[in-house]
């Protein structure tokens, strides 16, 4: 179905524009509404410090304040408490399983209906509840329910963001540059974090409902947006996207073969792409060949991630650097700097795994380093601004950058690789299951958080280091078969020049 503002403005059908035009425009618009999704979901991180209970220092003749006093800090019932760390990961808690489970739900779902009204639904409605939840302060509403509940539907319309919005791209674009297509694209995580990290903290200052209210507006300005235009499929112009690669199997590795005239090969391949048009079931695509232990081990990376989205400000409100204790407007904002290192590894490791055409010793990689990375934050963040700023990017470029990957050209690749036959039904499905399962961890992760981070920021940050080790030891099996994978694929070039 075309977007009604295709009708409103006809000069943007075909033959008026190119395949170039609607495919950079796919883009811009996914990129767009998912970075307004992590807009709207950025606040809570932001606000907990001011949510939170008032910061006691044990030594406050030696401790500098940044230019916010510290009993401005008094909190707000019922996370002002003794045990309001507690309930603010409690309150993570709530949207992040009503999103694990909902996005189980939204990716079978998105593979059945019409997108693009799908995705203007959840984004709707992720706005109405984000504002919602900002209403709590000039209601006064000190009810932890409330705040709970509001999370969860938050939680349930922002799950059907992500199954959509990686389908849309996953049909405008081939395999032969998605990593960095897709780690280029994919910045708009970070972006958003960014955008609501800056709007949220800027706006504490008018009262902390002003932090919501501002991103779940403009969530619902880019719903109008992508329900006006946005395009699912190249086919509701009536384009056809030039022939795919011919892909051969070796020992369980796909290989390409760029010889399109082999039309004993070709032929049946591309009529079964055009025919496989039945939605894959939810057992079966969990059945596919690198699904699961991609799944588990984006649930341990997601785990790290999330509890940096959600927790990072609180930290560095809470960690004096060089001496200096920084406000809440200043910690929310010097915390983006984790997101813009997201943004670069995001990138890297696209077009790492586009070069290398590895995507599970990219994402291995990664995460190897991320450990001693988040030692080093640990140990010597505190040090001086510099030392915290440049750990903080670095620690954000290799722990997003195996989520970002395997967030979207993994997700990609599994759901429209050769088994299936580039069944694009089957792409949502298996993008929220990879997304749902890390999603988990993504809301055990900042409740933990909640929970160890009484008992000292050392524990916190050992949750963080194993958590990325299992990760990495999920993608072992997967990594050791991409080595084979290359070895027979050099085995096979030399002996199709060699002929031995």
């Amino acid at each position: 179905m075309q977007p009604p503002g295709l009708e409103l403005f006809p000069t943007l059908k075909p033959p008026h524009k190119t395949l170039i035009f609607y495919q950079i425009s796919v883009l811009l618009i996914t990129f767009l509404s998912y970075a307004s999704f992590h807009a709207s979901r950025k606040p809570p991180s932001i606000v907990k410090s001011v949510l939170g209970p008032e910061i006691q220092f044990k030594n406050t003749s030696s401790v500098q304040l940044d230019e916010n006093p510290i009993g401005i800090d008094t909190g707000w019932a019922p996370f002002n408490g003794s045990h309001g760390p507690h309930r603010l990961g409690e309150l993570d808690l709530a949207f992040l399983s009503a999103y694990s489970v909902g996005m189980y739900f939204s990716g079978h779902i998105g593979d059945r209906i019409d997108i693009r009204l799908f995705l203007t639904i959840g984004m709707l409605g992720s706005g109405v509840f984000t504002v919602v939840f900002g209403l709590g302060y000039w209601l006064n509403v000190h009810v932890l329910g409330f705040f709970v509940l509001v999370q969860i539907m938050c939680g349930l319309f922002q799950s059907i963001g992500w199954p959509c919005v990686v389908s849309v791209v996953g049909n405008w674009f081939g395999k032969s540059k998605r990593g960095l297509i897709m780690g280029v694209w994919n910045s708009h995580t970070s972006v958003g974090n960014i955008i609501g990290s800056v709007v949220a903290s800027s706006m504490l200052g008018f009262g902390w409902g002003w932090s919501f209210v501002l991103p779940g507006i403009f969530i619902m300005v880019m719903a109008i947006v992508v329900f006006l235009f946005l395009l699912v499929n190249p086919e509701d112009v009536g384009i056809e996207l030039p022939g795919e690669e011919v892909e051969m199997s070796v020992e369980g590795v796909s290989l390409v073969n760029s010889e399109k005239d082999e039309h004993e090969e070709a032929g049946p391949i591309h009529s079964e792409n055009v025919d496989s048009l039945a939605a894959i079931g939810f057992l079966e695509a969990w059945r596919l060949p690198g699904v699961a232990p991609f799944a588990f081990c984006l649930f341990f990376s997601k785990l790290v991630a999330y509890t940096f989205l959600y927790w990072l400000p609180f930290y560095i409100r809470h960690t004096a650097v060089a001496g200096v204790h920084l406000s809440n407007k200043t910690a929310g904002i010097l915390s983006t700097v984790f997101d813009v290192g997201g943004v670069t590894g995001g990138i890297l490791a696209g077009y790492i795994s586009d070069m290398i055409g590895a995507r599970a010793v990219t994402s291995f990689g990664f995460l190897l380093l991320s450990i001693p990375a988040l030692i080093f934050y640990r140990i010597y963040g505190s040090v001086s601004m510099f030392s915290n700023i440049m750990l903080m990017f670095l620690s954000g470029l290799l722990v997003n950058g195996p989520y970002s990957l395997i967030t979207t050209a993994v997700a990609a690749d599994l759901g429209t690789q050769s088994m299936i036959k580039g069944n694009s039904r089957a792409l949502a499905t298996v993008t929220a299951i990879i997304d749902a399962t890390g999603s988990v961890g993504g809301a055990l992760g900042p409740l933990l958080a909640g929970y160890i981070s009484t008992r000292g920021w050392n524990s916190v940050f050992f949750m963080l280091i194993l958590s990325l080790s299992l990760a990495g030891m999920f993608l072992i099996h997967v990594v050791k078969t991409e080595i084979k994978g290359k070895q027979n694929e050099g085995k096979w070039i030399w002996h199709s020049i060699t002929g031995h």
